[in-house]
């Protein structure tokens, strides 16, 4: 194992487990879903379309402001309200919508360096999208990117609400990393750090920084912040005239990278672990609500078992 993985677990993971089964079948499609409290009734078509994973809600109402929504044959109406049975047609996407509720699909996946979070690349690169399960309907969604150079925990999901509500600046998720520099921070830069540094595109800090020993040159850092600016964890520290040589992301929000998933293997929770999920992103309020984003224990939604290319 490499010193990058023992840096990250030691404050991120959960207990190790037994390894997982080999292959990975075609697991179910979904087509849409409602959250457990939702109910069966008729439900807002554009809310039907993002948990379907076809883009955010207000996505859905342009498409349906431009006239490329039909349901049942009929042209679509901001507001309007399907049932199960009903056919909506995107394009040449079709969603129905489902009499039993169903749950969005999630999975975690340990990205290793060397791979974009991209379909599409001019540059033939390898791609996080080639290891995901495959699926007859809808796409996976990334909930956030990491850079080429960077590995560690992605989530990804069928459902561009929740997707859209976990990425959104308002809701300052947090993010966690494993920072290798090489050099050592003294307390100014702790301070700097803590209090903010200037970026091209604004000032940036952290919440939480902690020296977590190295060897030699090489140290490492846990951090913690809520945004996700392009490259910032990097360009932080660039600013105060280190370079980040290992960047590895260890938790995202209520989600740990769980320890025993190995680089380049995703995982999917299963219906109680995406239940729970959606219960604490229904929680998560604006950065000035009169509440705070509540603590999700580590690693406890990494527990389905293992599914491999």
């Amino acid at each position: 194992m490499s010193r990058a993985t023992n840096a990250a677990s030691r404050w991120s993971a959960p207990q190790r487990r037994a390894q997982p089964r080999r292959g990975q079948p075609l697991l179910p499609e979904r087509d849409a879903f409602q959250s457990p409290a939702a109910g069966h009734g008729p439900q807002k078509i554009h809310k039907i379309l993002a948990a379907a994973g076809l883009g955010s809600r207000r996505e859905m109402e342009e498409l349906i402001r431009a006239g490329k929504v039909k349901v049942n044959g009929a042209m679509a109406q901001l507001g309007m309200r399907v049932q199960p049975g009903d056919v909506i047609r995107v394009g040449k996407r079709q969603v129905t919508v489902r009499d039993s509720a169903k749950l969005p699909r999630i999975i975690v996946y340990h990205k290793p360096e060397g791979e974009i979070v991209s379909h599409d690349d001019p540059r033939g690169r390898p791609s996080v999208f080639e290891k995901l399960p495959p699926m007859r309907r809808g796409k996976w969604l990334a909930v956030g990117r990491l850079d080429y150079n960077t590995s560690g925990l992605l989530i990804f999901t069928t459902s561009g609400e929740l997707c859209n509500r976990l990425m959104h600046p308002r809701y300052e998720v947090e993010r966690e990393y494993a920072v290798r520099i090489i050099g050592k921070l003294n307390d100014e830069h702790f301070r700097q750090l803590r209090k903010g540094v200037h970026l091209e595109d604004g000032i940036a800090r952290f919440d939480l920084i902690e020296e977590r020993g190295g060897r030699g040159l090489n140290n490492w850092y846990r951090v913690v912040l809520r945004e996700g600016r392009n490259r910032i964890v990097r360009r932080m520290f660039d600013a105060i005239g280190y370079r980040v040589s290992r960047l590895m992301r260890v938790r995202f929000g209520g989600v740990s990278l769980p320890f025993a998933l190995r680089r380049g293997v995703w995982r999917e929770l299963d219906e109680a672990q995406t239940a729970a999920m959606l219960a604490w992103s229904a929680t998560l309020v604006n950065s000035d609500g009169s509440h705070d984003i509540p603590s999700v224990a580590p690693g406890r939604f990494g527990a389905p078992p293992v599914r491999r290319r």
